[in-house]
Parts: C-alpha cells; structure tokens; sequence
C-alpha cells in the first residue's frame, strides 16, 4: 500500500471515529424502559369491565345457604355484577354447574343450549364458571353470544380445584338437592334442551 493510501485509510477511521463519538446518546435505561422512564413495551388499556358487565346484562348469581361441600367457602366473583361470592352458597339446591373457556368452541354451543333450558318453566338454575380465560374475554364472550346466565369467574381457578374435575371443557355437573356432585358423562357435550332435561332428571 502506498504512503498516500494509508494516510486516506487513516483521514477515514479518525472520520468515523468523530462521527460515533459525537453522535447524541440517551442515558442508560434498563432493558424494556423507554429513555423517559416510561415503559417501551406498550399494553393496550385495560377494558372497562363495568361497560362489558352492563352489555352482557347476565342475570344475577344466585346466594343462599349450604350448597355441595366441596365449594363451600369457595370465593368467586360473580361476572354479573363483580361482585364476591361463595361459589357453594350459589348452587344451595338442585342445579346445574357449567365449566367453560372463551377458547372452548363446543362451550359456546352448549352455552347458547344451557340458556335456552334455563328460560323454560320449571327448569333447575343453571351457573356457569368461567376457567382458564380473562374475565373481560368471558363478558365480552357472552355478550356475543346473547348469553344472560348467571355466571362466576376464580382466576386461579379455585371451583374446579375443588371438585378435583378432570382436565377436559366443556364439563357439566348435576348438583343433588343434597349437595351431591354427579359428572354428566352422557352426553360429554350437551346438545340440545332436550338432553339437559334428561341429565337433570
């Protein structure tokens, strides 16, 4: 390399070099924050559950005494009105219990079924209880499905816990006016009006 090659190589590094060292910087942020503290992955608002509880217009969730052992001092909340509520209290007599996900596709055919039972003369109560799901999704869910049962929510999913039910959704128990729990296992999905009357008898 020539003399005046190297002087060009040299005039070009220091070039960059300034360039870098001059360049306007930010202070040091931690990973994730933004340079004014502000937090720059961005979450989207939270919904307001007080709009989608109002759409949804469920119906209220049943309180009396007793109710199935298992769930006895079981908290929920009830999705109709935010409100707590101890999930053996809600189910003090014969009744049927309902557990679905908003990512459940055959939930959302038996749940347009189960509300249909629900508005007959002399039909049992029917509660569900919302699992594995954000209790926006849930309302929003219902909503959409014109769905007014009254229904619960346990984000660390504490009802099914309790009853000790196996992994699978949809999944429906009959509650026996002596508290007992008995798994509708025929059919696995309830499909029409006429199969909640058998299940429940």
């Amino acid at each position: 390399m020539s003399r005046g090659l190297r002087w060009a190589a040299v005039v070009v590094v220091l070039a960059v070099a300034g360039v870098v060292a001059l360049w306007p910087r930010t202070p040091d942020t931690a990973p994730g924050t933004a340079p004014d503290g502000a937090s720059s992955t961005r979450t989207a608002p939270a919904r307001d559950l007080a709009a989608l509880r109002e759409q949804a217009a469920l119906r209220p969730c049943p309180q009396g005494e007793g109710g199935p052992p298992p769930l006895r001092g079981v908290a929920v909340t009830c999705l109709g009105d935010g409100g707590s509520l101890d999930m053996g209290s809600a189910l003090p007599g014969r009744a049927l219990v309902n557990f679905w996900a908003t990512w459940c596709l055959p939930c959302q055919d038996e749940l347009r079924v189960l509300d249909a039972y629900s508005r007959e003369p002399g039909a049992v109560p029917v509660v569900t209880v919302l699992v594995q799901s954000k209790e926006a999704d849930g309302l929003e869910l219902l909503a959409k499905l014109g769905v007014r049962l009254p229904s619960a929510f346990s984000e660390p999913d504490a009802v099914r816990k309790a009853v000790g039910t196996p992994p699978r959704l949809p999944l429906s128990y009959v509650v026996g006016a002596d508290g007992s729990l008995a798994e509708v296992v025929d059919p696995i999905v309830l499909t029409s009006v006429e199969q909640v009357r058998e299940v429940v008898g």
